[in-house]
């Protein structure tokens, strides 16, 4: 078990830096499919479709094996982070395009109104409601991104998986050893759930119902 916590504990610095990334790339991404102009709109929807059609482990091999072709060559574990990090940043963009265009419109007339241009009615009006409102559609995302962590196996990272692997190597209890890793992956799932769904209540719009989501 020590040996496997270790491994988890890889797994869990995957899925935290590559949702972070894909956060940071999300959300100009979202901002130019709705506010850009049609260039802006253009060059973000095609990233959006692209790394949402190619498959992560296309991806990550893409990253690892192409980026020496141009002098660059990250560290494996660098390497699943970027990989993790483009893949989601192309989901999380929808899931905020959805929740920006759920906020009235009418919000954004009254801050051109009182001053504001695009961007600062953004950060102050819109982006702290679209928030709380993509909070649900991103725990799912989370959970997505934590199981396609597994994925770093493929390019030697140790994270949970590779560790039950090197241990099944020596124990030849395969049964055992995979159905522990799968109990981890399912109690990380919940747990990141259960706090997900607390922190959704507790930034509730006053006036808004928050509806139960199965994950």
């Amino acid at each position: 078990m020590p040996i496997l916590l270790k491994g988890t504990w890889v797994t869990v610095q995957l899925t935290i830096l590559g949702l972070v990334l894909g956060l940071v790339i999300a959300v100009p991404v979202s901002f130019g499919q709705i506010y850009g102009g049609r260039v802006a709109r253009l060059l973000c929807s095609i990233y959006e479709r692209v790394f949402r059609s190619i498959p992560l482990l296309v991806l990550l091999m893409l990253i690892f094996y192409g980026l020496p072709e141009i002098g660059v060559r990250p560290a494996p574990f660098l390497a699943c982070i970027l990989g993790l990090g483009i893949r989601s940043s192309a989901y999380q963009s929808q899931i905020f395009r959805g929740a920006i265009l759920s906020i009235g419109k009418g919000q954004t007339l009254a801050a051109f109104s009182i001053g504001m241009n695009k961007i600062q009615a953004f950060r102050y009006i819109i982006f702290p409601q679209a928030l709380r409102y993509s909070i649900a559609p991103w725990t799912n995302e989370f959970t997505v991104v934590l199981k396609d962590s597994s994925m770093a196996y493929a390019l030697g990272v140790v994270e949970l998986l590779r560790q039950g692997s090197y241990i099944i190597s020596r124990t030849y209890e395969p049964m055992t050893i995979f159905l522990t890793c799968a109990a981890i992956y399912l109690l990380m799932t919940i747990s990141a759930n259960k706090i997900m769904q607390l922190l959704e209540r507790r930034l509730q719009i006053p006036g808004f119902e928050i509806k139960e989501v199965s994950h």
